[in-house]
């Protein structure tokens, strides 16, 4: 039985391991695509996330765990390439440790008139992925075209002109709530946000909120629709042991970021990042190495993690932010290879 539509999920996603290039410009290549969206963070300081896309511009940069506005850096990402990117004379120094997580959107973005706002899209239907840009009006209830032709499960949403909170709906909390990238707050009931009205296979619904529709803004949208063995949004709900919920996504993981979505005033959790490519601490499928989505320098230990397993992923802790007994966690996941190809050969683990 096949798992898949997609056999080699790293022409969809990658993550790209460098050093700093200092004042040097400096193509970075590896990627295995010309990535649409780049993600990159400082492994070994405490520098903010950085985000890039090819929908707003190379030069454009956005700090996703922080609510500035968009800056325009020609130091920093200069150009998108066809393996890769071009690092300008203010990238971090050569000294430094730097994870980029990679995208494959659809290259150059067309108008789209699907909702009562025109938006402009840079989509791929195989892996799921848009990139869409717009301006909002403050009407409660206007539409949004994402173009991806299936309604997306994520979707993630920047003020570019304004210094606000990103806007997450993730499809296990629902239209009626929203959570905050850049913050460790749980799911937060509004309408103001989503209009409680989830998304369809060609358009996404907004409030009046101005983190994702005030007049005269300028906004960017990342939303992912899930696809059969490259990508899975979900949720688990914690045991409170060290021997965790099993999750099964139908695919080995290469990226997952994990987020406590519903708890107590008295504790927060953050957004955390565990990858296929960063150090593990033990031999076999243990993934310890996290980056919380602060501006945090990585982390791990042997109390916090996931086994990456051929078909899903392993919570391997009682650690109350990954495993709290009783509450849900939500997950975003990308795979490194299907469980069973689409001719029907099946990956393992380590």
């Amino acid at each position: 039985m096949a798992y898949t539509d997609i056999d080699k999920p790293d022409l969809y996603f990658n993550t790209l391991l460098r050093n700093g290039t200092g004042s040097s410009v400096t193509a970075i290549t590896g990627v295995g695509f010309q990535p649409d969206w780049i993600w990159q963070k400082r492994r070994d300081d405490t520098s903010d996330h950085h985000l890039t896309d090819s929908v707003r511009g190379a030069t454009k940069l956005l700090y996703s765990s922080s609510t500035s506005a968009e800056q325009t850096n020609s130091g920093f990402v200069q150009s998108i390439d066809s393996d890769g990117f071009t690092m300008g004379a203010n990238d971090w120094p050569t000294s430094a440790t730097v994870v980029a997580w990679n995208w494959l959107a659809g290259g150059t973005a067309s108008s789209n008139t699907d909702g009562s706002i025109t938006s402009s899209v840079s989509a791929n239907t195989t892996s799921g992925f848009s990139i869409v840009s717009y301006a909002g009006n403050s009407t409660s209830g206007a539409t949004i075209g994402h173009g991806l032709g299936t309604a997306p499960s994520l979707i993630i949403i920047k003020s570019r002109t304004s210094s606000y909170n990103w806007a997450v709906y993730h499809s296990a909390v629902g239209s009626t709530k929203y959570l905050r990238l850049n913050s460790t707050i749980s799911a937060t009931t509004s309408s103001t946000r989503w209009n409680d009205t989830t998304p369809t296979s060609s358009v996404f619904t907004l409030g009046n909120a101005v983190e994702v529709n005030e007049s005269g803004g300028n906004y960017i949208a990342y939303c992912f629709a899930e696809k059969k063995g490259f990508s899975k949004f979900g949720s688990y709900v914690g045991n409170g042991n060290n021997d965790g919920p099993f999750c099964f996504t139908g695919f080995k993981p290469a990226l997952v970021i994990k987020k406590r979505a519903e708890f107590g005033a008295d504790y927060r959790g953050n957004w955390q990042i565990h990858d296929n490519k960063r150090g593990e601490y033990f031999p076999g499928n243990v993934v310890n190495n996290r980056i919380d989505h602060t501006n945090n320098a990585e982390s791990g230990g042997d109390d916090l993690g996931f086994d990456f397993l051929s078909n899903g992923f392993k919570v391997r802790t009682g650690n109350v932010n990954y495993n709290p007994s009783g509450e849900k966690v939500i997950y975003i996941a990308f795979a490194e290879s299907p469980f069973v190809t689409s001719t029907g050969i099946p990956t393992t683990a380590k």
